[in-house]
């Protein structure tokens, strides 16, 4: 009897205990996003990605549910994996995309997921669509093949594949030029059909609405009215397009066909346009500074009757990231919006005040406050009584939920998806540190902490280097540089804000540019001997490692670490700035960053801080990894990193992904890169 006792406990105990985060388990969660108020605020849809490891793919549910909590309920299935869900603007409708038949799509269902139907069948399929607010028109966007293959010209000669090159962006991000642009169409449509035929307002254009290779939806709205349409655009192409990060925001008129440009005076971005509720007015995201894409993100508001442009954010020296109107012309119109904001993305505030002389805005407010990342927001506010917000949230131990917030800022969780899974998984402490630069600047760190930290214990250290590389170390739940699971490894994880980084005021990011080599890299180091000041930290087992910027860091450290470092991992980085500058294809940020080209007089010092100067001080073992399909940073950057250490002796490998371009997306892909990357970790730090 005391056996079987003995062994039921035993059994109890094992089916409580807490269980180590893995690779694997990273693709068990079900990734939450897209959180859509309905009309009336009743109602709330979102979307839930859930991987089969085994199968190499996911799959994406829409759900349902109230926004103030309750039992999410699903409206498509795995086969439709519907996507870029919406509400119709009455309300009675779910829209969506789908290739379940081919090509992409757009569908109807109701609610309850009855009544599937599809809506469009354009040739090719499409990209994006929104519905007109009166639900007269839709408009959608689809790739229109405007130039010639080689094949196409030379007839004689059809089994060609060669490529007849004039000018820049050629390829860009993963994808050489396909010989088509993304084009904004409108199309009649009633109760649940198209009517008449499609019109490309862009025809005849070789520019792409929305701006390639990651705009959506976000950059074309309908006017409440629904006779104008605003969508974003670079018209440029070629070499000028590679060279220039001027996009501009224009405004088409259903009636007359014609086409205005609102931000032909801006020099830089000017993104996501989106029609106040009462139409009169237009927001969007603008960056003054022509070729710098990590200029201040401001929000703009743009009055049609005098026709002036305002800067809503000119006293907020934090980049805006989404934003979202609600109000009435009665009462005032309120923005809400995201902004990266010291080491996090916060929701803020700024309401307008409806006077004789005419609009103006108060001051910016905040309306969350925590250490925690808002990736999206959904707002709507029906009538004078009602007011709901919804956001997508996560932290560095927290994958993506969906909370209520109230307009005095209470956050309320509604959505649980993977509770059964965080719940028995052992979190490492997540610590925030001001550290002291060599130029006497304070820089926000993070440094998380193994599970069941032991203060006795000496733990092996990671300085984690983050890319961009004006690119915030916020409070992400990355599924690849993820520090609770290193943390669950047995590393401390020591990740710095340093000079170049978002969301600490502009002047903090723009000290990187052509400084590669300099304060930045002073900032690494202060953060790694700080923190190495602790007992905990086994001075003999530390490792610096990091993605794009943070391979470049990587590599720069590896020549210059003056024995902190016992081993290196690179993923996608620059090593040669010379010969990344001739190969990458934005070529708008590598003169901005660098100052210039490697040919300039004066010569921009960025090119003789370039990693590979110092390669004659390697002295480390190194882990490189690269992948093909990488044309931001070329596959030849990793494979020079490579050979070097090779060739010098040194203990390294190197983990080549054809498949994958700047990150690591494949499930199966990704769990391999885990696994390499402990491998080695493990191997010289434990």
């Amino acid at each position: 009897m005391k056996k079987v006792i003995y062994l039921l406990l035993i059994i109890a105990l094992h089916a409580n205990a807490q269980e180590r985060l893995t690779p694997e388990m990273l693709w068990k969660f079900g990734r939450v996003s897209n959180p859509q108020l309905a009309p009336d605020a009743k109602q709330i849809l979102f979307e839930v990605k859930k991987y089969d490891l085994a199968a190499n793919k996911g799959t994406n549910i829409v759900y349902v549910m109230p926004p103030s909590g309750g039992n999410p309920v699903a409206v498509t299935d795995d086969a439709t994996n519907a996507f870029n869900a919406k509400w119709r603007p009455d309300g009675k409708k779910i829209t969506f995309l789908s290739s379940a038949d081919g090509s992409v799509q757009l569908y109807e269902i109701n609610p309850d997921g009855t009544g599937k139907k599809q809506i469009t069948t354009v040739n090719g399929g499409i990209s994006g669509y929104k519905y007109s607010p009166t639900l007269t028109h839709i408009a959608f966007t689809a790739d229109v093949k405007l130039d010639r293959t080689a094949a196409e010209m030379y007839s004689d000669l059809p089994e060609t594949k060669a490529r007849i090159i004039d000018g820049l962006f050629y390829r860009h991000w993963d994808s050489w030029h396909d010989y088509a642009y993304s084009h904004v169409f409108v199309a009649g449509y009633s109760d649940g059909q198209l009517t008449g035929e499609a019109s490309d307002i862009m025809k005849d254009e070789k520019y792409d609405a929305p701006l390639q290779p990651s705009g959506g939806d976000e950059q074309f709205n309908w006017s409440p009215d629904g006779k104008k349409l605003a969508y974003t655009s670079r018209k440029l192409n070629g070499t000028q397009e590679a060279l220039s990060t001027n996009s501009d925001i224009y405004v088409f008129y259903l009636e007359t066909k014609n086409t205005v440009n609102l931000t032909e005076n801006n020099a830089g971005y000017d993104t996501e346009p989106a029609f106040s509720p009462d139409g009169r007015k237009l927001a969007w995201l603008s960056m003054r500074k022509i070729s710098n894409e990590a200029d201040k993100n401001r929000l703009m508001v743009y009055q049609f009757e005098n026709r002036n442009t305002t800067e809503i954010t000119e006293k907020f020296d934090y980049p805006v990231e989404q934003f979202e109107w609600i109000g009435s012309a009665q009462a005032g119109q309120i923005i809400y919006f995201i902004a990266q904001y010291q080491g996090t993305r916060n929701i803020f505030m700024t309401e307008e005040k409806v006077k004789k002389t005419g609009a103006i805005y108060s001051a910016v407010e905040p309306v969350t406050i925590g250490d925690h990342d808002y990736l999206s927001i959904s707002a709507k506010s029906p009538d004078k009584k009602t007011f709901v917000l919804v956001g997508a949230k996560q932290n560095m131990s927290m994958p993506t939920e969906l909370f209520n917030i109230s307009a005095k800022g209470t956050e309320t969780q509604i959505t649980f998806t993977n509770k059964a899974l965080t719940d028995n998984i052992t979190w490492g402490k997540v610590e925030k540190r001001m550290i002291t630069t060599t130029d006497g600047k304070q820089m926000l760190t993070w440094v998380i902490l193994p599970p069941n930290f032991n203060p006795q214990k000496r733990y092996p250290t990671l300085l984690y280097c983050q890319g961009g590389p004006q690119s915030m170390v916020s409070q992400f739940f990355s599924y690849r540089w993820n520090f609770q699971l290193m943390a669950n490894n047995g590393y401390i994880v020591v990740a710095p804000n340093r000079r170049g980084v978002t969301g600490f005021g502009q002047d903090w990011t723009d000290a990187i540019i052509g400084d590669y080599g300099g304060q930045c890299m002073r900032d690494y180091l202060s953060a790694i001997d700080e923190v190495s000041k602790e007992s905990w930290v086994a001075k003999d087992k530390r490792a610096a490692v990091g993605a794009s910027f943070g391979g470049y860091s990587v590599y720069w450290l590896a020549g210059n670490h003056q024995k902190r470092f016992k081993t290196f991992i690179a993923h996608c980085g620059m090593f040669n700035t010379e010969s990344w500058y001739g190969s990458t294809e934005e070529m708008w940020f590598a003169n901005n960053d660098n100052k210039g080209a490697y040919w300039s007089t004066p010569r921009p010092k960025n090119f003789d801080q370039s990693p590979h100067k110092f390669v004659q001080n390697w002295d480390s073992p190194i882990l490189v990894i690269h992948n093909e399909k990488d044309y931001r940073v070329p596959i030849t950057q990793g494979m020079e990193a490579f050979t070097a250490a090779q060739l010098k002796g040194l203990q390294s490998r190197f983990l080549y992904f054809p498949d994958e371009n700047h990150w690591v997306t494949k499930p199966q892909n990704s769990v391999l890169w885990q696994r390499v990357y402990f491998e080695w970790l493990d191997n010289w730090l434990k």
